[in-house]
């Protein structure tokens, strides 16, 4: 893979990285703090086509690949996660209809998902059905010309802004091709029984929800039946996790150096201790080799290699932990200050510790990278 971005690619990151330092940096904090999603910011990026940047020209979109959604993910995510958190589900949801729906699905749901008058959420996780989807509980059969759905989701985030939920069932017995089918449902047509009180990604609000006899037309149904989760491992949108990582990785970094340059202790700039220099080129040693990683897998999703989902799988563990330990590095040359809301980097240790849980725990993603390593 190329190790330099094209020139249209570093024009989408610095109109981005502009974009976040003047639109999301001033307000990151208060949002975060309040719970509050981050509509206005999302209404604004739908104007500049970022909410349809992976979505095809042909309904709307930018018709971009996953290196540009790496890109635009680190930085959206460099501000605040929330907002690329919110972005990522969507375009997640756009790319299941668009690579594996009907030519109705597309035409009905894509132009208005680009253009952010149609908002999608994921319904996949169970709380029997965590990391191991296949033991989902939740049921859809069929009646005539509807399905009925009846089950519940345990972390559907975003589901309380979205009008369509991506929602997995099962439709036919395990040992049949695994069983598993995708629907969209209306997320008017679910009911939130709880809100979870997350400590990170707090902007975008992750939920729970209950559904019993709710009907869909079988037109409602993306994909072959029973083989949705078999599908998912070839999703080129994966990579926006490790790209989240990195761009909460580098703010961290970032808020650090800044403050330690500013920072005096004992008549000297805190900069100028070895032990915190040290400390600050290993923050950046692993935020270059994550970004790198992340890259890596975007590039080779891009090309459909085999190696994708491996690829992402690594850059997955490798870029959360990474921002997980860069974020507490930067807590600790915050001092106490470090350790209050006062700071953001705070949040940023927040957010990173859901990155290395959510879209499968990094434990999970070690079987992926372990089964790679194996097949050489």
């Amino acid at each position: 893979m190329p190790f330099e971005l094209t020139r249209d690619q570093r024009t989408l990151r610095e109109e981005t990285r502009r974009f976040t330092r003047e639109e999301i940096a001033p307000v990151a904090d208060e949002l975060d703090a309040n719970r509050e999603y981050p509509g206005e910011i999302l209404d604004a990026l739908a104007e500049r086509g970022v909410t349809g940047l992976t979505v095809a020209e042909t309904y709307g979109g930018r018709g971009a690949g996953p290196v540009e959604l790496a890109v635009v993910v680190e930085e959206l995510s460099a501000g605040l996660m929330s907002v690329a958190a919110a972005l990522s589900l969507h375009l997640g949801v756009a790319e299941v209809v668009e690579r594996f729906g009907t030519d109705a699905q597309r035409e009905r749901f894509l132009p208005a998902m680009a253009a952010f008058e149609r908002v999608g959420a994921l319904g996949l996780a169970e709380a029997g059905a965590g990391s191991d989807k296949a033991a989902m509980e939740t049921r859809a059969e069929r009646d005539g010309d509807e399905w009925v759905l009846s089950g519940h989701k345990q972390w559907v985030t975003n589901v309380a802004d979205a009008d369509v939920v991506l929602l997995y069932a099962r439709t036919d017995p395990p040992e049949e091709r695994g069983g598993i089918s995708a629907f969209l449902v209306p997320a008017g047509a679910l009911d939130v029984v709880r809100e979870w009180d997350v400590i990170g990604g707090r902007s975008v609000g992750t939920y729970r929800v209950e559904f019993d006899g709710v009907r869909v037309g079988t037109d409602r149904l993306v994909g072959e039946r029973g083989r949705a989760l078999e599908r998912r491992g070839a999703l080129r949108t994966g990579v926006n996790l490790p790209a989240r990582a990195v761009g909460v990785a580098r703010a961290a970094l970032s808020d650090a150096v800044d403050y330690v340059h500013e920072r005096e202790q004992f008549g000297r700039a805190v900069e100028e201790y070895q032990g915190v220099r040290w400390r600050v080129a290993e923050m950046s040693q692993r935020v270059e080799a994550a970004r790198l990683l992340t890259l890596r897998a975007a590039s080779a999703a891009a090309r459909d290699a085999p190696t994708a989902s491996g690829d992402t799988s690594l850059a997955k563990v490798y870029a959360t932990e990474a921002a997980v330990d860069t974020a507490s590095d930067a807590m600790g040359l915050h001092g106490g200050v470090g350790y209050t809301g006062e700071h953001s980097v705070e949040r940023y240790f927040r957010d990173a510790k859901l990155l290395t849980i959510a879209g499968g725990s990094n434990d999970v993603h070690r079987n992926a990278v372990a089964d790679a390593a194996f097949s050489r």
